[in-house]
């Protein structure tokens, strides 16, 4: 393996779940070089990829369908934010952990949403059809937690976010 492929492949080890303009940003190459390398990578398996909201992720083969998923969502501040609190908590109402968070109700639905469907997140209603969050798998959550931090990039995106969703609430 070349010396790019093999920093390529020891990134992505390092930050399972990385987007591809993080790793060009962090390597340093070029969107070309980065993008020949990935493909060699991942057609000898060395890497495996998951497209995700727009998104494409890059893992090492280890990682499942469920992993990876989980771990682009906890790339983003606000997924992440939403996890750490339910799994603190371990129930939360929507209205709640919005205002607790900081951010809109839309916000939350909006991220809330996409945890639901990779089944991080569960939305249990009672008997008068009132939502409570809880998490889907709690103890594999915190375990990919622990292993992912959200980049400055992703952490202004959703800081961005935040921002504009506090304008428009005034």
């Amino acid at each position: 393996m070349t010396e790019t492929r093999t920093q390529i492949a020891r990134y992505v080890e390092s930050r399972p779940g990385v987007h591809f303009n993080d790793l060009v940003r962090r390597s340093g190459l070029a969107p070309g070089q980065v993008q020949y390398h990935l493909r060699e990578l991942l057609g000898k398996e060395q890497l495996t990829s998951e497209q995700l909201y727009g998104k494409t992720h890059y893992y090492p083969p280890e990682y499942d369908e469920w992993e990876r998923s989980a771990l682009a969502l906890l790339r983003r501040e606000t997924a992440r934010d939403v996890l750490i609190t339910l799994l603190e908590r371990e129930t939360a109402q929507p209205a709640t952990l919005a205002d607790d968070l900081g951010i809109a109700r839309s916000t939350l639905e909006w991220h809330v949403n996409h945890l639901v469907e990779q089944n991080l997140v569960e939305k249990r209603r009672d008997a008068r059809n009132r939502v409570t969050l809880v998490s889907a798998r709690p103890e594999e959550t915190g375990k990919l937690l622990a292993t992912v931090t959200p980049s400055f990039p992703e952490r202004m995106v959703d800081r961005f976010t935040r921002l504009v969703d506090d304008l428009l609430a005034e």
